[in-house]
């Protein structure tokens, strides 16, 4: 959401000059596509993760201005919600120790961060949802002060035409209503980028969206949402409902929502760019000076910033992005599925098994997708949501018998998904030290099934059972979190609980 966008009336007009800009850009990215004009593979990957601002008592802090001023650097940056921050990696190569060294930069900059939010009282928690977030605190007052936010909540809001309903059941059932789209601030995500030429497009695509669910299941870190305890990644419905501006008749008819798994398996990163502007109508109409064609004919590279901007405001859970770097065009796919933390630990392995498992799965001869209904994908996707660790996956029969079967996703990633991440990382040139750590991992993850959704839910009602009230009991969680967080172990070492109160020896 980082584009310059300055909010201003939108009139009847502009909406139809925008749809008309859309069609222009999506003819240049066809041309560009039909002309090979885009970069030639560099292995390139990256990271943004969506940070929480709390203080010592575990409560957000609404004051992401202040800190990002003190911070004082460009890859920190607002995001949509006044305790949100953004920290964005720059891209590195696949290959070598590149895992280590994404490790040490996070931790660097977190590290900074954290103390440079200390001296106004709140630190940095790397939790998908924040426990101790309230529905007081998630109102379009504390949206954070930028212009791009405010007039895509105005324009949300009035294509819903009335307030969203959140009705979320999971281990307990959430049913509230918003004038805004403020609880999507709620939702603190890991974005892990990879560049691709158009012709691997569909195919590591297709591989991200196959694999979605398994990342989702030992990577859940979201089970609470104002109180309840919900599903064990609640960020996707929570994601959908509070982004959706279909009133519940257009829902009926089967209209799509703009937070999207997808219907299909795809051929090309053309076919994405088409559904978003056949589907969705655009929500900030926003017209640019270009055209794409004339920049074209004189052997330029466009911008395409209407379909730039458009496609930002669909939020597939596999995200097709077009980029330009140094003139040259290229192409990335976009994986949305993660929720930010545990520690970075657990965000470096989670990002190694999905790079190591999209190459691998990329590259087989009988693609998944060839032998999985995109449906069961997709079902899979809310299963692993719902359950976290616990889910279990439809997943393609080994062997030439053919058909699928269900399993459960730890014994799935064991015995089938880590050895082909093996391959993958392997194939990116990582090295097996890198390898080996991140992987070991995910592995102790899934042997001992514990993740971080599961250590709150655990550590939260073992302070119900010690008297705690449930308020207290999500505040002692959060913090006891915060802490364990930033002491770095990953998340399956956690020991459940809270630690026992210091007894005076006065």
């Amino acid at each position: 959401m980082g584009e310059k966008v300055v909010a201003g009336p939108i009139g009847l007009s502009d909406r139809q000059r925008y749809r008309e800009k859309l069609q222009q850009c999506l003819a240049g990215l066809a041309r560009l596509l039909a002309e090979k004009r885009f970069d030639r593979p560099k292995n390139l990957m990256g990271l943004e993760i969506e940070l929480n601002l709390a203080g010592p008592d575990g409560m957000p802090r609404m004051m992401n201005a202040q800190v990002l001023e003190r911070i004082a650097s460009r890859d920190f940056q607002t995001e949509l919600a006044m305790f949100n921050l953004e920290v964005n990696i720059a891209p590195h190569r696949l290959g070598g120790r590149v895992f280590d060294r994404l490790a040490e930069e996070l931790r660097t900059s977190l590290a900074y961060a954290h103390r440079k939010a200390n001296e106004v009282d709140a630190g940095i928690v790397m939790i998908g949802i924040l426990p101790t977030i309230a529905r007081d605190d998630l109102v379009s007052a504390n949206l954070s002060d930028v212009d791009r936010y405010t007039l895509l909540n105005d324009q949300i809001v009035a294509a819903r035409g009335e307030d969203f309903r959140l009705d979320i059941e999971g281990v307990e059932r959430l049913s509230c209503t918003s004038a805004s789209i403020a609880p999507e601030a709620a939702c603190t995500s890991v974005q892990l980028h990879l560049q691709v030429t158009p012709g691997r497009f569909a195919d590591v695509w297709n591989a991200a969206q196959a694999v979605a669910a398994v990342q989702v299941a030992v990577g859940a870190n979201s089970p609470f949402l104002f109180g309840r305890e919900l599903w064990r990644e609640s960020r996707p419905p929570l994601f959908l409902q509070s982004t959706d501006t279909r009133p519940p008749e257009l829902q009926a008819q089967g209209v799509r929502p703009r937070t999207w798994f997808g219907e299909r398996w795809i051929s090309s990163a053309y076919d994405l760019f088409e559904e978003n502007l056949r589907f969705f109508p655009p929500l900030l109409p926003i017209c640019d000076e270009e055209d794409p064609q004339a920049v074209l004919d004189k052997g330029g590279t466009p911008r395409l910033a209407e379909l730039v901007l458009h496609n930002g405001t669909i939020y597939r859970w596999n995200r097709p992005v077009y980029g330009i770097d140094d003139g040259v065009p290229h192409l990335r796919v976009e994986n949305r599925v993660l929720p930010a933390g545990p520690t970075v630990t657990d965000v470096i392995a989670n990002a190694a098994f999905y790079y190591g498992l999209v190459r691998a799965l990329a590259g087989e001869a009988r693609p998944v997708w060839t032998r999985l209904p995109f449906e069961a994908a997709a079902a899979n996707f809310d299963h692993a949501c719902r359950y976290g660790i616990d889910a279990r996956l439809e997943w393609p029969r080994r062997g030439r018998y053919g058909g699928t079967t269900r399993m459960p996703a730890t014994r799935l990633v064991l015995d089938e998904l880590l050895p082909l991440a093996a391959a993958g990382l392997d194939a990116w040139g990582v090295e097996p030290a890198d390898r080996d750590l991140y992987l070991g991992v995910i592995e102790e993850r899934c042997k001992r099934g514990v993740n971080g959704a599961s250590w709150q839910s655990r550590t939260f009602h073992k302070a119900l059972e010690d008297g705690m009230g449930r308020d207290a009991a999500l505040a002692a969680t959060t913090k006891r979190y915060a802490e364990l967080m930033h002491l770095g172990e990953p998340v399956h070492t956690w020991p459940v609980g809270l630690p026992a109160p210091a007894v005076s020896l006065g």
